[in-house]
């Protein structure tokens, strides 16, 4: 069993006990997933299933799309709706102080991580010193929120559509939207919309993958491992040159230098490689070994 699987997360659970249950639901160890989220977020989590575990390394870096709740006047540990309180004010903020409030989050920006994240300091994970009372100094990120959009209000939520690069903390993102209105704000509901090529609209519950795999159809369930790379132009190799790819050996195809996806005669996704100078090396290769 070889493939991605893409799975609509539910609340409360982490990233790893997806792919814990998974295990045992396809009986296969070789399980990873790309893109970790929080227990209170729900949507996309692209997970990798045998062979295609070798691909989650290309997925991490992929842009990223939210639907996000503000919460104005509301300040918390973790930047979110479950942590301790640490300030709470009457909120007055129209749509449009708002809108304005949210240009300046647009862009190229610079992030520092939160205490409650898993970024590790000196060795040690920073929600470790945050659980034990204590600051760090965090070094700043660059990120790139590439749209965010107000959706609508509901209650005394903003509802964000967000668009952001790798290693963008949507929580920080409320939060600081909150310190610049001056009452505050943290994330009170996240759901991941998008990842890179892939939609949650095309995502399966963990208990749908179960009754997939109890009736024998789980494989049907899976996208090919090359989907991850469809941006990149394919490429069928001869019977040698497929031995060679086989063997970690380069080859001198006849196509300009550039990223490609490689196949054997039969059709089978060999590998992802990179032509530099007219000679062909593999990257990553994903046949069966």
């Amino acid at each position: 069993m070889n493939g991605i699987l893409l799975i609509d997360k539910p609340e409360s659970w982490t990233s790893n006990d997806v792919v814990q249950k998974l295990r045992g639901i396809l009986q296969e160890k070789r399980i990873g997933h790309a893109g970790t989220l929080d227990p209170m977020a729900t949507g996309l989590l692209t997970v990798f299933v045998g062979r295609a575990t070798r691909a989650v390394e290309f997925a991490e870096g992929d842009r990223k799309r939210y639907l996000a709740g503000l919460r104005l006047g509301l300040t918390t540990d973790t930047q979110d709706i479950t942590g301790e309180v640490l300030r709470q004010c009457e909120v007055d903020v129209s749509r449009e102080a708002l809108e304005e409030a949210l240009q300046a989050f647009r862009g190229e920006l610079r992030q520092t991580p939160p205490m409650y994240s898993a970024v590790k300091v000196n060795g040690r994970r920073l929600y470790e010193l945050a659980r034990k009372g204590e600051t760090v100094e965090r070094k700043e990120r660059e990120i790139t929120v590439y749209s965010l959009e107000i959706l609508e209000q509901n209650g005394e939520d903003w509802l964000l559509d967000v668009s952001c690069s790798k290693g963008t903390y949507v929580r920080t993102l409320c939060h600081d939207i909150g310190e610049a209105l001056g009452c505050g704000g943290c994330l009170s509901s996240l759901r991941r919309t998008e990842a890179g090529l892939f939609s949650v609209e095309n995502a399966h519950t963990v208990d749908a993958v179960a009754v997939s795999a109890a009736a024998g159809l789980a494989d049907a369930l899976l996208l090919p491992t090359d989907s991850l790379f469809q941006e990149h132009p394919a490429v069928t190799v001869g019977e040698k040159d497929e031995a060679r790819v086989r063997n970690g050996s380069f080859f001198r195809p006849d196509c300009p230098d550039g990223l490609y996806r490689l196949y054997g005669g039969s059709g089978e996704f060999l590998a992802l490689a990179r032509v530099a100078g007219g000679t062909c090396r593999t990257i990553k290769s994903f046949f069966e070994v």
